[in-house]
């Protein structure tokens, strides 16, 4: 029987050093401030935010599974959802301690399209398959299959990453061409010449924002990817590759996710 160990995370969670702290994993990365980055957390209620364990046969592995609901929504049941991919730094249990959750009740209480939330821990293959280590399939086959058990809509799916997470937001679409309504990368770990770069042209349809911080070592190669993309948004700022920096853009991102999972 699988075995499911649910965490609802308490409304007092508090965001530490070791949850905001600086990404050492890419060019340009530099050391965080996690006081500055708590800072942008929205101070607001959470609605139901749980951490579970799944059995995932893509991965050959137990894998944590976050979700998370804008509080007011109950449940989540019959509301959209965007997947999430983690950085390299990351996994999905790290997720309530970046304050997604917060961030996810302040868009719809600023009046965005409400969505759920969801992700699971990828490791750190680049989201692209590695022998029985498929944590792509995963993310194609089993999260949203997870999230219908749920009573979510997964009809209606979208993608956001960071970092490792934004590569792999942009290469699931490029494989799985019109499954998804929206994809935002915020810093994605691209170069000339990757997988991203090559199948670029099959995102043309799909609705794709990219952010990147102008001190961020992948600067260069996100304007590069941004001009083989058609129709891509961008949104360039001071920045480097820090949770201050993605979070001071989470909002950004919610309200053209929010837009995105909820257009006929």
């Amino acid at each position: 029987m699988q075995r499911r160990r649910a965490l609802r995370i308490a409304a007092g969670v508090t965001l530490g050093a070791a949850a905001l702290g600086g990404v050492a994993l890419w060019p340009g990365s530099r050391p965080d401030d996690a006081e500055t980055a708590a800072k942008l957390v929205p101070d607001v209620p959470l609605g139901d935010e749980r951490l579970e364990q799944r059995s995932s046969a893509a991965r050959g592995a137990t894998v944590d599974f976050y979700t998370a609901v804008p509080t007011g929504h109950g449940d989540g049941r019959g509301l959209p959802v965007c997947l999430v991919l983690h950085g390299a730094s990351a996994t999905a249990a790290s997720f309530p301690g970046f304050g997604f959750g917060r961030f996810l009740s302040d868009a719809a209480a600023r009046g965005v399209p409400p969505f759920v939330l969801a992700g699971a821990t990828g490791g750190r293959l680049r989201w692209e398959p590695s022998g029985a280590d498929d944590p792509q399939r995963m993310a194609y086959e089993e999260i949203p299959a997870w999230c219908a058990e749920r009573g979510f809509d997964t009809t209606r799916l979208a993608l956001w990453g960071w970092s490792m997470g934004g590569y792999g937001a942009l290469r699931l679409a490029e494989s799985h061409p019109g499954a998804y309504r929206a994809v935002a990368a915020f810093s994605p770990a691209v170069a000339p010449g990757d997988r991203v770069f090559a199948g670029a042209s099959a995102l043309a349809g799909t609705p794709v924002a990219l952010w990147c911080g102008e001190q961020d070592g992948f600067y260069e190669d996100v304007r590069a990817l941004a001009a083989t993309i058609p129709a891509a948004t961008t949104a360039y700022a001071p920045g480097a590759h820090t949770r201050t920096y993605w979070n001071s853009i989470t909002p950004a991102a919610f309200d053209f996710l929010g837009r995105a999972l909820s257009a006929a």
